[in-house]
């Protein structure tokens, strides 16, 4: 397991809007890291209602920077190269708000394709093995 101080200086997302807790596994095309930040009253994307699964998306990306991040870490790279989420395809949602009270979030990645100009992934986030959310998110990295 890989405590968040050991990979958040790597990704942009910081303070309250890095949403993830730790990386549980990791290998060269896949991640999966788990939150429990969606239980957080003051969510920055919480909204009256509470967090909207339309949401879990950006726990998704948030696992693709941070699988880029350690990729490009293990090739000797110090620096993370900034990207910009372009793209999400195929995003289905089972729920409309993610329960607070469900225990934590599983976020899987799946790397299917990447380069120097960005990267492809799929996604599912899960809460205590329930389907909540997955799609395909496409990132371009800045510069390219």
């Amino acid at each position: 397991m890989l405590a968040k101080t050991d990979w958040a200086h790597l990704i942009p997302h910081q303070g309250t809007m890095c949403l993830l807790d730790a990386v549980l596994a990791w290998d060269d095309v896949s991640i999966h890291a788990i939150s429990e930040s969606h239980a957080d009253a003051n969510h920055p994307l919480r909204g009256e209602y509470g967090l909207h699964a339309v949401h879990l998306a950006e726990y998704g990306a948030q696992a693709m920077a941070v699988h880029g991040a350690l990729r490009a870490r293990e090739r000797g790279v110090t620096e993370a190269r900034p990207g910009r989420l372009v793209s999400l395809r195929d995003v289905m949602l089972a729920v409309e708000y993610v329960d607070a009270a469900g225990g934590h979030l599983d976020v899987h990645a799946e790397c299917l394709y990447a380069d120097d100009a960005g990267a492809q992934y799929a996604f599912r986030v899960e809460q205590r093995g329930r389907l909540l959310a997955s799609g395909r998110a496409a990132v371009i990295h800045s510069g390219s």
